[in-house]
C-alpha cells in the first residue's frame, strides 16, 4: 500500500478542506479499485 504524506505550511482551512478533498477522493478511488478486483475473478493488480 502506498503511504502519502502531506505538509501544511501555514495551516490554512483552504489548505485543510484540498487536503480533504484528496483524501476523499482517494478512498473512493480505492473502494471502486477494491470493487472492481471482487467483483471480477482473475483480475491482478496491473
Amino acid at each position: 500500500m502506498l503511504a502519502r504524506k502531506a505538509k501544511l505550511l501555514n495551516r490554512t482551512s483552504n489548505q485543510y478542506e484540498f487536503l480533504d478533498e484528496a483524501i476523499i477522493t482517494a478512498q473512493f478511488i480505492r473502494n471502486k479499485v477494491v470493487r472492481y478486483w471482487i467483483n471480477n475473478e482473475g483480475v491482478n493488480k496491473s
